[in-house]
Parts: structure tokens; C-alpha cells; sequence
């Protein structure tokens, strides 16, 4: 059976009408002429025997097969820029920049233990940790300006490839002088009434929904404070809000006793997800996978 491989090229315009949805504003947008970029999409469907367009008029909508190659283009697409890019750092022997992106969940040093094992094994490649919302992170690593995504929760990965790599128990972290911090544990159906620090509302944070998640599972609804302080370590945030927060600092006096982290019941296992490109190859992040 003849193997058929989609032409990046053609890949590109198809694209490029499917998302303007229509010949004339992708001709317009690509500088070619309305002939040229037709013939394109016409090749690139006998080049994988589909058709890819029902054509209405001036309109065209995307078929099933379309549709398919529409979310799987994307990717590929990305994956291409980012294999020419590493075959071009190199060839002209640069040096080699990794860079990881985390969310807020995920501190400076918290990132730093999951990627040491990488860090040892690559002694000439450098890395690079950057804080990124979770839907730049996303973004991010689908355009390929970061090599590997960190973030806490555990959800489908969409358009990327995905794998747990480390679960942490979750702690409960109060300002020194709050009501709760005598205790050594504190179970979850006692925040009920409490404002619970967050680093991103619910709806624009996977870990900011699983956390709301538990305490309804506990029977109450949260009453929540998103910090006014981003970058800084989670556990920093009883200070700047009053409030307390869920942490995976270990137990004790944090921020020269400012703070008392306390441990949580029940048991509460939060995930941490790497995220990265489908379709590329890696041998820094086959470490980070083997080493979890």
C-alpha cells in the first residue's frame, strides 16, 4: 500500500482557508492568487485521497476528514517548525536552550527537583524555568517557545501529549497566628466559613477547580481569594490575602514562622502533568518521564 504523507506547504494553506473560511480572505492573507491556493488544497487532497472542503458558493466548510486534518495539522505543523529550529541550533553548534514552562501551582523550586535529573544528565544544555498562566502555558507549548509544560491537575491534554510525572500531598497553609495553626492536622470539613487563597480563579485553572472540587466533595461551598501577589511561592499566600491555602510545602513553620503549613485529612494527592508537543522527539524529557 502506498504511503501518503501530507506537503507542509499545502498543509499550511489548507489551513489557512479552513481557518478563514473561505478561498478569497486565505488567497488575500497568503499574498497568492485565489487560482494558486485552490489547486494547492485541490493537490493536498488527492495527496491523501480526501476531500477536505464542501464548497458552497464562495463559502467552504470543513468535511469529517477536514475536520480531523484541521486539529492534527496544527500540531504537525508546530512539530515541523520546532524540528527545523533544533536541527538549525545544531548545525551551527549553539548551545542548547531548554526552556519549561509551570504554572503559578508550581513554584521555582518545586519545578527545579522535578527537572534535576535532566539537569545532571545534559551538563551543556542550559534551562530555562518560565511562570506562564495556564492557558499561555498551553499556548506555548503548542507554537514550541517552551519544550516542556508543567502544571498541577490531571486532565485530558487536548491537541498535546501528556504524562503524569509526580503526585504531592496537598497541605493546608494558615498565617501563624490564624485559629488553626496549633493543630498538627486539620481536617477539610472545618474551612467551610474560611476565604481560601488561589492563585487563579476557577474556570482558568485546572488546579484552582480541583481544589474547589474538594471542598464540595467535603460538603461546603468555598469562599475563595484569587492572591494579588503572582510569582511568588504558594505558601507565601496566607500573608498577602489573610486566607488560607492549599499548599505541597511539607508540614511546619515556613517564611521564618510567619506561616504554619499543616497536614490535611483526609489524604488529598494532587498530580503534576507535563505537557509537551506531539509528533517530537526529546531526550531531556524521556528523562523527566523515566525518572517519575
Amino acid at each position: 500500500m502506498t504511503q501518503r504523507f501530507p506537503d507542509l506547504r499545502r498543509l499550511r494553506h489548507f489551513i489557512a482557508v479552513a481557518e478563514a473560511g473561505s478561498f478569497t480572505r486565505a488567497a488575500e492573507d497568503l499574498h497568492l492568487s485565489q487560482q494558486a491556493l485552490s489547486s494547492s488544497v485541490q493537490q493536498l487532497e488527492k495527496e491523501l485521497a480526501a476531500t477536505l472542503f464542501a464548497r458552497e458558493g464562495r463559502r467552504a466548510s470543513l468535511t469529517r476528514a477536514g475536520q480531523l486534518l484541521l486539529s492534527e495539522g496544527r500540531t504537525l505543523l508546530a512539530a515541523a517548525h520546532t524540528v527545523a529550529v533544533h536541527v538549525e541550533r545544531i548545525a551551527a553548534e549553539a548551545e542548547e536552550v531548554y526552556v519549561v514552562g509551570h504554572t503559578p501551582a508550581l513554584d521555582t523550586a518545586e519545578v527545579y527537583v522535578l527537572m534535576e535529573p535532566a539537569i545532571d544528565a545534559f551538563a551543556s544544555t542550559s534551562f530555562t524555568f518560565r511562570q506562564m498562566f495556564p492557558d499561555q502555558l498551553t499556548a506555548a507549548v503548542l507554537d514550541g517557545t517552551v519544550q516542556l509544560g508543567l502544571r498541577r491537575g490531571v486532565v485530558p491534554p487536548g491537541d498535546l501529549a501528556g504524562a503524569v510525572v509526580r503526585y504531592d500531598r496537598v497541605r493546608l497553609a494558615v498565617p501563624a497566628g490564624h485559629r488553626l495553626a496549633p493543630q498538627r492536622s486539620v481536617d477539610i470539613h472545618d474551612l467551610a466559613g474560611e476565604h481560601i487563597a488561589l492563585w487563579a480563579p476557577p474556570g482558568t485553572s485546572y488546579y484552582s477547580d480541583f481544589l474547589m472540587s474538594a471542598c464540595r466533595r467535603a460538603g461546603f461551598e468555598p469562599d475563595y481569594v484569587v492572591s494579588r501577589v503572582q510569582g511568588a511561592a504558594t505558601v507565601a499566600a496566607p500573608l498577602t490575602t489573610g486566607a488560607v491555602a492549599f499548599v505541597t510545602t511539607p508540614a511546619g513553620p515556613v517564611l521564618d514562622g510567619r506561616v504554619t503549613v499543616i497536614d490535611l485529612e483526609p489524604s488529598l494527592l494532587v498530580g503534576v502533568q507535563a505537557l509537551w508537543q506531539r509528533h517530537t522527539a526529546s531526550a531531556v524529557r524521556d528523562v523527566i518521564i523515566a525518572a517519575s
